[in-house]
């Protein structure tokens, strides 16, 4: 068995993280990390997983890794990532990263939404991102993995094949998504209390979200121009799961089986994205639980407007289904192991 750690393993994150690492037929968990419950047993704090995971939450100190581990998880905050996993990776283990401290190439970007001066800029070329439809042969080879956001990976999944081929003009773009209230992490925030959420629905962070800059730079790099989008994100009054419509106005006038055969093709090689074809489209319990994204393109012949359905679990193939998949091309296994999950 692969030895695995995790650190941060108690947010919503790193408990799907432990969940998919235990079931996996290929490694197991050995180190658990926590920063606020360290001493208690992991099942102390999370009751499902008694008589299955009964590690001891350990501090979150890097120092403190078995030389045993292959593979180290760091489903840290933002900000709090970025020395630690640099410390990791000088190490010499394998790190997969799930903050966003080394998804955007530039610190100059990350200081302008983010609002924080990365403490090892140095180190942000050493990350390959890891969207694994867009970059599988460069995570195959990868000792360090910047694992993509939820909102940045439905809508490039959704956007890459039209950009890739040229089909759509990239100054056209706007993204309508919708994200469960779990996206906000597990740590409390008064907008994402439940009083506040439940029987409401609203836009947030409006022309300021922090994933833009993310989405912008991998579209800029599929279409190998400089990329603006109008994003916008609203919050949805249930636990899990990312929907994105995007609109686009494509070169010339094309049709819905073009468009059909064209993501079909694109997709071929990749066992976590489906198309559906007409009338379906996608609905988010139909991948909640899973590490699917299920895409529908339409084509409204009327206004010729492209319009690209997505959805996404965002713990799952928005996180921590996500980053199971880099590490399974990281350590040769098959790509698929241990998430062959039905939606719940």
């Amino acid at each position: 068995m692969i030895k695995t750690a995790v650190l941060g393993a108690t947010g919503y994150t790193g408990v799907e993280l432990v969940r998919l690492l235990h079931a996996h037929p290929a490694v197991e968990p050995v180190f658990l990390s926590s920063g606020s419950t360290a001493g208690k047993k992991y099942s102390e704090v999370h009751p499902q997983f008694a008589g299955r995971v009964d590690l001891t939450l350990e501090q979150m100190d890097y120092e403190k890794i078995p030389e045993s581990v292959e593979m180290v998880f760091c489903a840290l905050p933002h900000g709090k990532s970025a020395e630690i996993a640099a410390e990791i990776y000088k190490k010499g283990f394998k790190v997969i990263d799930l903050s966003a401290d080394y998804r955007l190439g530039d610190p100059e970007l990350y200081r302008e939404w983010y609002n924080l001066e990365h403490p090892v800029a140095e180190m942000l070329g050493k990350a390959v991102y890891g969207l694994p439809e867009l970059n599988k042969e460069l995570i195959k080879g990868a000792r360090f993995i910047a694992n993509p956001g939820c909102y940045p990976t439905s809508i490039l999944l959704a956007l890459a094949p039209l950009l890739g081929e040229k089909i759509i003009k990239s100054s056209s773009i706007i993204i309508d998504a919708k994200s469960g209230v779990s996206g906000a992490g597990r740590a409390p925030k008064q907008p994402f209390h439940f009083p506040d959420c439940t029987e409401n629905f609203k836009a947030y962070r409006v022309a300021n979200h922090q994933h833009t800059a993310e989405i912008e730079q991998e579209l800029g790099r599929l279409a190998g121009e400089n990329i603006k989008i109008t994003f916008t994100p609203h919050l949805v009054p249930m636990i899990r799961g990312i929907l994105s419509t995007v609109y686009a106005e494509p070169i010339s006038m094309t049709s819905e089986i073009e468009l059909g055969e064209l993501y079909d093709a694109f997709y071929s090689d990749c066992p976590f994205v489906r198309i559906l074809k007409s009338p379906a489209l996608p609905e988010t319990r139909m991948v909640r639980g899973t590490n699917m994204c299920d895409i529908a393109v339409k084509y409204d012949s009327r206004t010729n407007r492209i319009i690209i359905i997505s959805v996404i679990d965002n713990l799952l193939k928005g996180a921590s289904g996500q980053a199971v998949q880099n590490m399974n091309l990281m350590l040769g296994l098959p790509e698929e192991e241990g998430l062959g999950y039905i939606a719940l």
